[in-house]
C-alpha cells in the first residue's frame, strides 16, 4: 500500500508539473523584400489541461500590479545598479532625471536582465513567466528574449527577430525591412523609400530616439521618420517641410496654385522685373535659373515652390 500512495503521490506531482508548463513558443516566418525572416513569439497558451485551482492561481492579481507603462506581476532587479523597478521605463526615467549627476545617468540593459520580484510573493527568482513560489503567472504575455511581461495582452505584442526587440500592433500587421532595419505597417512594404538606419536616430523635433519609441511613429515621403503627434504639430505650425532634408511631407500642389495666383496679382517694381536667380529645389533636387519674385520661386522642372535662392 505504501508503494501505491507514493505512486499516487508522484503521479500527482507529475500532473501539477505539467499544469505549469503553459508556455508555448511558437516560430513563423515573415517574407522581406530580398530575404526571408524567421520570428519567434512567446506567449501564454490559451488552454491548460491544469484544474480550476491551478487556473486561479496563475490568474491571481491578473491586471491589478503593475506601472503606468505596463500591468504585471513582477518587478525586475536592474543589472546596471542593482535596483528594483516596475519596468525598464521606470528605470531610466529614474536614472535619467534632470536631478541625477549626468556622470550616472544610464539605461538600463534591457536584454541582461536576469532577477525578477514576484508581485504576490516577493520571490526573487530568474526570469521566468510563472512564479517559481506561489505559481502565478507574471505576464500573461512574456518574451524571455526581452525579459518583458506584460497582462494588457490587447496592445497585440509580438517579438521581431530583426528589430531584436517586442514590437505592439499585431505581427499580422506589419513587416520588417532590413534595409531601414526596422518594422513599418504592412500597407508601406512595396511602397515606402527605403533610408538605411531610418529608425536609428532621434526624432527632428523632440530628440527621442525613434527605435525604441513607446509613440507612434511615421515615415515621411522622402523616407525620414519623425513621431505622428510631432509631424501634427509641425502642420499645426504650417511647417510642411522635412527637418532634416526640407522635401513636402505632404501634397503641395493645391498650395502651390495659391502661390501662382498670389504671384500673378504682385507685380515686382520695375528694377527687379527683369532680375534672374538660381535656385535648388528641395524636392527634386534640380538647380534652375528663374525670374526673382519676393513672394517665392518656381522650380521649372517639378513646378514646386519649396525652393531656395543659391544665387543672385
Amino acid at each position: 500500500m505504501g508503494e501505491v500512495a507514493m505512486a499516487i503521490k508522484h503521479s500527482e506531482s507529475q500532473q501539477y508539473l505539467e499544469d505549469m508548463q503553459h508556455i508555448t513558443c511558437k516560430s513563423t516566418k515573415t517574407e522581406a523584400i530580398h530575404s526571408e525572416q524567421s520570428d519567434q513569439e512567446c506567449m501564454l497558451a490559451e488552454e491548460s489541461t491544469g484544474t480550476t485551482k491551478t487556473a486561479e492561481v496563475l490568474e491571481e492579481g491578473f491586471m491589478q500590479y503593475g506601472c503606468s507603462h505596463y500591468r504585471r506581476r513582477c518587478h525586475i532587479k536592474a543589472p546596471c545598479c542593482n535596483e528594483i523597478f516596475d519596468c525598464r521605463h521606470c528605470h531610466n526615467e529614474a536614472k535619467n532625471n534632470i536631478n541625477v549627476d549626468p556622470k550616472h545617468r544610464h539605461d538600463i540593459p534591457r536584454h541582461q536582465v536576469r532577477q525578477v520580484t514576484c508581485s504576490i510573493c516577493d520571490t526573487e527568482q530568474e526570469v521566468r513567466q510563472v512564479c517559481i513560489n506561489c505559481g502565478v503567472c507574471m505576464g500573461k504575455y512574456f518574451c524571455e528574449t526581452c525579459k518583458l511581461f506584460d497582462d494588457d495582452t490587447s496592445k497585440k505584442q509580438y517579438h521581431c527577430n530583426g528589430c531584436g526587440i517586442c514590437r505592439i500592433g499585431g505581427r499580422e500587421n506589419f513587416f520588417h525591412c532590413y534595409k531601414c532595419g526596422c518594422c513599418y505597417s504592412i500597407l508601406l512594404k512595396n511602397s515606402h523609400p527605403c533610408v538605411e538606419g531610418a529608425m536609428h536616430h532621434d526624432c527632428p523635433v523632440c530628440f527621442e530616439y525613434l527605435f525604441d519609441s513607446r509613440n507612434d511613429v511615421t515615415v515621411l515621403p522622402c523616407g525620414h521618420t519623425i513621431h505622428k503627434n510631432c509631424l501634427k504639430e509641425m502642420r499645426d505650425h504650417l511647417q510642411y517641410a522635412c527637418p532634416l532634408c526640407s522635401k513636402s511631407v505632404c501634397d503641395m500642389s493645391k498650395v502651390w496654385e495659391k502661390f501662382d495666383m498670389e504671384i500673378a496679382v504682385t507685380p515686382m517694381p520695375e528694377p527687379y522685373q527683369n532680375k534672374l536667380v538660381w535656385i535648388l529645389c528641395n524636392d527634386c533636387g534640380k538647380t534652375s535659373k528663374v525670374q526673382y519674385h519676393v513672394v517665392a520661386q518656381k522650380c521649372l522642372n517639378c513646378k514646386s515652390y519649396n525652393t531656395r535662392q543659391t544665387r543672385g
